[in-house]
């Protein structure tokens, strides 16, 4: 009785040493057998702690900067008719009094008179395509830091769900050179912005 019992302490000795060998020193878990990170889509690793955001292409497809940039051609527009009627105009004056002072149809003392009129026309011409271009560089810095606030303020409040550390700007000839096309966000963020400014346009 006592040899049976002794045998069956022995095996559940080994069995239990067996399970703490199996136990301690089975095979880790590699990378690939690893909980698999939280995804936004099917590509953007929200455990990485980083995303990028190409900008050339968030641009390029972001309806205000469409809509803003379409006013300021249209403004440049209106500015460039405004300033080729007016310089025509000074044109043809000038072609006028020099064809007066050719065929002798003005007194000396006209002519000088003239003449001023034509110098401070042109000085008055020249000041307005300064003026002109001037106006539209400044709103197209406008246009430029509203682009640029809107998307951050939108990046802030997307950032609030997926906690990254950083948001890098990736654009050609830029400082980021590489980056894994898994850390590429730019299309979740562009279809939120566009949601976004859609929704405030039709209010």
């Amino acid at each position: 009785m006592k040899k049976v019992s002794l045998i069956i302490n022995a095996v559940l000795i080994l069995a239990v040493a067996a399970l703490y060998v199996l136990h301690f020193t089975g095979k880790p878990k590699t990378t690939e057998e690893k909980d698999e990170p939280a995804v936004i889509g099917s590509t953007i690793p929200v455990s990485s702690g980083m995303a990028y955001i190409n900008f050339d292409t968030l641009l390029l497809n972001y309806d205000m900067y469409h809509d803003l940039r379409s006013k300021l051609v249209d403004k440049q527009q209106s500015s460039e008719a405004e300033l080729a009627s007016e310089s025509q105009q000074f044109e043809k004056e000038a072609a006028d009094f020099q064809d007066k002072i050719q065929k002798g149809l003005v007194t000396r003392s006209r002519a000088q008179e003239l003449e001023q009129q034509l110098l401070a026309e042109q000085q008055r011409l020249s000041q307005l395509r300064d003026d002109l271009s001037l106006e539209l560089m400044e709103e197209e810095q406008v246009m430029n830091r509203q682009l640029l606030y809107n998307i951050i303020e939108f990046i802030e409040e997307f950032n609030k769900k997926y906690n990254y550390q950083f948001v890098l700007s990736n654009t050609l000839g830029g400082a980021l050179l590489y980056a894994n096309d898994s850390l590429d966000i730019t299309d979740e963020v562009l279809k939120g912005l566009n949601d976004k400014y859609n929704e405030e346009k039709e209010q």
